[in-house]
């Protein structure tokens, strides 16, 4: 059994076909999906459709790309967190990829979030781009190591891997990693050791060869295994297997769904 740990099924472009996609991961042995939270308005969305189905989880928190909303508070995120089907805190992180400074709001947010996760107990889903240093930084600097967390649909260098895993936390990969042109991410899912694996979707977005540039969901993930088996020389059931028993000891909230 696959689980996809980063997906956006509550995003319209998806859940107008989520009972067709929920069988396409049913026949892909996609057993479980952790949808992830960028709004605290879209919240209830996201939590209206993840209470139908017992195989999918939740997240709450606001992404880094969002700059024109109200910025959460810690009591707001705690308060969430405390749904049964919440297991984690997130996305958040720094981007800068398409932001100029000044960016102070966007690394207080962070710092938010962080703060959260530490007084809920739940770990950290975080995103980051082209900003690697700082998000290292005030991770550091804010104890994110206490409750750990993923590094999601992880673009970055294996030196930030390491110092990222040093704090305990996970390195999902995703479906740039079947890109030909991805040789830096394809280095890391190779070195990144099998107990801090964790595969991903991020859908609708990134899918994977061969379906590049056509909508993705949860149920290709299992070409992400594939393709970090083919790198690792070992079989995909051993990907599937590892980042199986990873997503279970990083997000203990989640019920575990039988193979």
């Amino acid at each position: 059994m696959f689980i996809d740990s980063h997906c956006h099924l509550d995003f319209p472009d998806l859940s107008v076909n989520l009972e067709s996609i929920l069988e396409r991961m049913k026949q892909n042995q996609v057993g479980q999906a952790l949808v992830v939270s960028v709004t605290l308005d879209d919240w209830p969305r996201l939590m209206a459709l993840v209470e139908q189905h017992p195989h999918l989880q939740a997240s709450v928190g606001v992404h880094p790309g969002y700059d024109n909303i109200v910025q959460p508070t810690v009591a707001d995120l705690c308060e969430r967190a405390a749904h049964s089907k919440v297991i984690a805190i997130g996305e958040t992180g720094l981007d800068y990829y398409y932001q100029s400074e000044p960016l102070d709001w966007q690394r207080e947010r962070f710092r938010i979030h962080i703060r959260a996760a530490k007084e809920s107990g739940l770990p950290l889903i975080i995103h980051t781009r082209n900003a690697s240093a700082d998000t290292i930084r005030i991770m550091q600097e804010e104890g994110a190591a206490e409750v750990g967390g993923v590094m999601h649909c992880f673009t970055e260098s294996w030196e930030m891997a390491e110092a990222a895993m040093e704090m305990g936390f996970y390195i999902s990969i995703s479906g740039i990693v079947t890109f030909k042109s991805a040789k830096d991410i394809q280095e890391v899912a190779a070195k990144v050791p099998l107990d801090r694996l964790l595969i991903e979707t991020d859908s609708p977005y990134l899918a994977p060869v061969p379906y590049r540039g056509k909508q993705n969901d949860p149920s290709l993930v299992v070409h992400v295994a594939e393709k970090i088996a083919e790198l690792r020389q070992c079989s995909s059931a051993e990907i599937a297997q590892a980042t199986r028993e990873n997503f279970y000891a990083l997000f203990k909230k989640a019920p575990k769904v039988l193979a």
